[in-house]
């Protein structure tokens, strides 16, 4: 299977994987995220900005739909895109809370992945006029996010370039004739200290796309590599966006 190389953004994706302590419920973490937490995030890195320091230049963060049947390992992620790999914080963020999302959110880390875009269909955007644009929410759209889990003793190497030469392909084949219209991967820059090896986005109009995809995607050998038993797939249709 052959097909264009999809296109890397430039710098670093750094993902914040955010979970809600068990004190605390989801709807407060979603409520204080977007209210107390993503302003002053924005007004950092536009503080950053003008000082000519290293800053985020897109924060967009997605809301995991919870499940009935079980658990959920995550609530939701942040992604920042930087320039380069920011510096490591000394320790989780949240640990020494500084707002009230952090009171109730887990303490996280930021996990640093190079991005490609594989389609890069246009999502909704539309900022408040009568209040301040950032942050705001857009919706519309059928989100599906896998966390990737490389088996024990597989070659990382070989599973990236199996990804982005046979597994990516197949993937933006079979969306595109289901009717999905954006697609992202991230791979993982330290996959050995990582959780997950990477991550995928993959984006449809609404959830009859993702049916219609599960039916139509046929088998192209990731298995080789990826740890099905800790293969995480959340489902989204809300994302908050802070600087776009």
């Amino acid at each position: 299977m052959t097909s264009s190389t999809p296109k890397e953004t430039p710098g670093a994706k750094m993902i914040y994987l955010i979970k809600c302590r068990s004190t605390a419920t989801r709807e407060q973490l979603i409520a204080h995220w977007f209210a107390n937490h993503m302003p002053p995030t924005i007004a950092r890195m536009e503080h950053n900005r003008e000082a000519g320091k290293l800053h985020a230049t897109r924060y967009v963060a997605t809301l995991f739909d919870p499940r009935a049947d079980k658990p959920q390992a995550w609530d939701g992620m942040a992604n920042l895109w930087y320039e380069e790999v920011p510096p490591p914080p000394p320790i989780p963020h949240g640990t020494e809370p500084t707002d009230t999302f952090q009171e109730i959110a887990e303490p996280y880390h930021p996990w640093a992945t190079r991005e490609y875009l594989a389609m890069d269909g246009a999502l909704p955007l539309e900022p408040p006029t009568l209040d301040p644009p950032f942050p705001c929410t857009r919706s519309g759209f059928f989100k599906v996010t896998f966390l990737v889990s490389l088996q024990q003793g597989a070659d990382r190497d070989a599973l990236f370039a199996h990804w982005l030469d046979v597994h990516i392909p197949n993937v933006r084949q079979t969306m595109a004739a289901v009717g999905g219209f954006r697609y992202a991967v991230s791979h993982s820059l330290e996959p050995e200290t990582e959780p997950y090896v990477g991550m995928a986005e993959l984006y449809f109009a609404n959830a009859s796309g993702w049916a219609r995809y599960r039916a139509h995607i046929r088998p192209d050998g990731m298995q080789e590599w990826v740890d099905a038993e800790r293969l995480l797939i959340f489902n989204s249709g809300t994302e908050m966006v802070g600087i776009a």
